[in-house]
């Protein structure tokens, strides 16, 4: 699993580098240079030092683009072939957690990952996890996993390497990603030292574009207007499944319309400009640009 070349597609890397920091701040979309230089660097304030900062980390990485308006973003590989949105390798995921946030020491109780591509589910994977700490009853209320049930389950580092196989090489999607990446994120670097980078979908967000009349984008909401069934609410397997379908339809809507590649789409969700405007700059003055 680690360090497997997977230019476009979800990898691993060891954490505590800027470099590996940036990775992951800009897979969730552009940053200007005083926006890198503070979630990545720690530098407030922006002005030429910032600036430069920035331009030395990132300047001389061919991992990374920068705009003549000093907004950076990862780069795609020059022979990297354009591909339509169906023949993408999509992971959908699906954690189920003690709680809200892993920085308030929740863990995950379930972890379910499902593979689409050509518009079909190709294949999935789902264990529970031994959370090493109490589950919340209001929690068991919601998601019907129990303690009983976890206890005798394989903790996360047991886990972690089948999961990392789950989901390397392709683009991560999840309901909610900011939730789900921020789990991985965590018990992968708790368990093997690495964490995730890569390019990452929220199908609420695409949601939110295409279907703006609805009332809801949450899950439920949108298994009943595709006319979808989850069994199991709130259980891994089946929200990642339900989720899967979720993704195939809302491609099915950006092709029709006129949304065929991952470009697209990021213009689609204003976290990329056309291509044109994103040429790498030489000159230093495009850092002070942000």
């Amino acid at each position: 699993m680690m360090g497997t070349d997977v230019p476009d597609g979800l990898r691993f890397e060891h954490s505590g580098s800027l470099a590996q920091r940036a990775l992951q701040a800009l897979a969730a979309g552009p940053l200007s240079t005083v926006e890198v230089a503070a979630r990545v660097m720690g530098i407030t304030g922006g002005g030429p030092a910032a600036a430069r900062a920035v331009w030395a980390l990132l300047g001389a990485d061919a991992r990374f683009a920068v705009s003549s308006e000093g907004v950076w973003s990862l780069a795609r590989p020059a022979a990297a072939p354009v591909r339509k949105l169906r023949a993408e390798e999509w992971v959908v995921v699906d954690f189920e957690t003690t709680g809200g946030s892993p920085k308030g020491g929740h863990r995950v109780t379930e972890v379910a990952a499902v593979r689409v591509s050509g518009g079909r589910i190709r294949d999935s994977y789902a264990t529970l996890v031994n959370p090493q700490r109490r589950i919340p009853s209001f929690v068991t209320g919601i998601t019907g996993i129990t303690q009983q049930m976890v206890d005798t389950a394989p903790c996360f580092r047991e886990v972690a390497h089948h999961v990392g196989a789950a989901v390397e090489g392709a683009v991560f999607v999840a309901h909610n990603a900011a939730f789900d990446w921020r789990f991985l994120c965590h018990e992968m670097e708790m368990a093997t030292g690495v964490q995730p980078a890569g390019r990452q979908l929220c199908t609420v967000r695409v949601a939110r574009k295409l279907l703006p009349n609805l009332p809801s984008r949450g899950l439920d909401a949108l298994s009943v207007y595709f006319g979808l069934e989850i069994e199991n609410r709130h259980r891994a397997l089946d929200d990642a499944v339900a989720t899967a379908h979720v993704l195939v339809r809302l491609i099915d809507i950006l092709e029709e319309r006129g949304v065929h590649d991952w470009e697209g789409l990021e213009m689609l969700l204003g976290a990329r400009k056309p291509r044109t405007s994103r040429k790498r700059s030489a000159s230093p003055r495009s850092m002070e640009a942000a």
